[in-house]
């Protein structure tokens, strides 16, 4: 199985193929809309409009897993999400990332990039003592710890980078850009 082989449901029930996007550069995010990190949306949406003519795609998963930070029906995220960040990457049906109900795309794609760690500063060390409560042994499985983590694949198909929300959106784009460039 690789990437392309995957699908992801959309809002309308259909399934969106990830082999649509072969060739491209895509950043598959679970997201929700009353998160620390819901202001993720606005450098995504910045990233999608200077990138997506040129062949790079974001594909957005809401999920309700964290603290039931989205608790809305998918017609109404849609509806924070386009009065408030104007996204106009296509948006899936609110699925699970973790556990049994694991949706198939987050499956393979935590078995390609494992957790890394959140890095450094105070989201970081906020995320970490947030989590020990929650998972002490957080820091050794590869299931996804919060809303807006992030997974880039090249153009070939490959998951290369994994990013814990509290990557800067920063180093995200810079990641994005030189993929854009290979």
């Amino acid at each position: 199985m690789n990437f392309y082989d995957l699908s992801v449901e959309r809002t309308d029930g259909t399934q969106l193929q990830m082999s649509e996007f072969e060739g491209k550069v895509v950043l598959v995010v679970n997201t929700a809309t009353g998160c620390g990190f819901t202001p993720h949306y606005k450098p995504l949406e910045e990233m999608y409009e200077k990138y997506h003519d040129q062949g790079f795609e974001i594909v957005d998963v809401p999920c309700n897993q964290f603290a039931g930070q989205t608790p809305g029906n998918d017609e109404e995220i849609h509806e924070f999400c386009t009065l408030n960040y104007n996204t106009q990457f296509p948006q899936m049906k609110k699925a699970d990332v973790n556990g049994e109900t694991a949706i198939e795309l987050f499956r393979y794609l935590k078995s390609q990039k494992g957790f890394e760690g959140f890095g450094k500063g105070v989201k970081a060390l906020a995320m970490s003592a947030m989590l020990k409560k929650i998972d002490k042994d957080y820091k050794n499985n590869s299931e996804i710890k919060w809303n807006f983590t992030k997974f880039l694949v090249d153009k070939k198909g490959n998951v290369v980078a994994r990013f814990e929300p509290t990557a800067d959106m920063a180093k995200v784009e810079e990641c994005v850009a030189q993929l854009m460039q290979a």
